[in-house]
């Protein structure tokens, strides 16, 4: 691992295209000095003036296990206001994306510590101070919403951190049928893809109604989902993208998919496809309803 250059500038990121990192990457974190902006309000005792610290919610915080399982969790970073230096906000997402991809242990909880550890280290020696971390992983259903409360989660129906998983790019020919007839209602909140145009990722959640002779397997609707982690589209084509494939393959009677994007730069996008307007979730298409937003979103 290259050691963090603590007197880099910040014009290192700032004002410029840079992409995401494929791989981790601590090496693109900017430190910069709490005193070039103190200077200027003539703070220049500021343990005498007041205490502090800076507090960070990272929502879109992911790796993977070493079976290519993805870990999806929410990151705080907590440090005090006597550091010599902030981080700089860009470099930080990137430094977190850039964990997007990395394999980091055999279970869930042993990637998760593997990144809390490295987290730690790398923002401590840029920071130079003290760092808290807390882990918060998304629990199903934290909110229930509205129109979708009788959707269960599947994320957790299986062992899914022992699925092998070897496909980012869209894969079709992972569904497969149940032979089983009915209807189910899934969630899935392992939705990743990235940015048509920047490329920046897009995270979300997939809420699904089928209804007809036919159903996919939890596994394999899980491992379709997984595989679109390194698709370029943007959210209605990611959600007209699901729709098709699960039409073509499984011609249901009924069918509805909804994928509800977080937020990115204080928007989000929450398309929704059905077979029949009744089938369409009421009160996300209501102008004039407000929905309390999920944990997730």
């Amino acid at each position: 691992m290259k050691s963090v250059d603590i007197e880099v500038d910040e014009g290192k990121i700032l004002g410029k295209t840079i992409g995401y990192p494929k791989c981790y990457c601590p090496e693109i974190l900017v430190p910069i000095p709490r005193h070039l902006n103190r200077d200027i309000y003539g703070i220049t005792n500021p343990d005498n003036l007041f205490c502090g610290y800076d507090t960070w919610h990272a929502y879109e915080c992911s790796v993977l296990t070493d079976s290519g399982v993805p870990v999806t969790f929410i990151l705080k970073i907590v440090y005090p206001s006597t550091s010599q230096y902030i981080v700089e906000s860009k470099s930080l997402k990137l430094y977190l994306a850039s964990f997007n991809m990395e394999r980091l242990g055999t279970t869930k909880e042993f990637a998760i510590k593997e990144f809390i550890s490295r987290v730690k280290r790398d923002l401590q020696n840029a920071l130079k101070t003290e760092v808290q971390l807390g882990i918060f992983e998304y629990t199903y259903p934290q909110q229930p919403l509205t129109g979708y409360e009788g959707y269960r989660c599947i994320d957790n129906q299986l062992d899914t951190y022992n699925i092998q998983i070897s496909n980012y790019t869209e894969t079709p020919a992972l569904l497969q049928e149940s032979c089983t007839n009915g209807e189910e209602r899934y969630c899935t909140h392992l939705l990743k893809s990235n940015c048509k145009v920047t490329k920046q990722p897009d995270w979300g959640s997939v809420y699904l109604y089928i209804k007809g002779d036919n159903i996919p397997t939890i596994e394999s609707f899980i491992k379709y989902i997984i595989s679109l982690r390194d698709e370029n589209h943007f959210h209605e084509e990611i959600c007209e993208m699901i729709y098709k494939r699960l039409s073509d393959m499984f011609h249901p009677d009924e069918l509805a998919v909804t994928c509800l994007y977080t937020r990115r730069g204080g928007i989000d996008i929450c398309p929704c496809r059905a077979s029949n307007q009744e089938l369409l979730n009421q009160t996300l298409q209501n102008h004039k309803y407000n929905d309390s937003p999920t944990f997730r979103r």
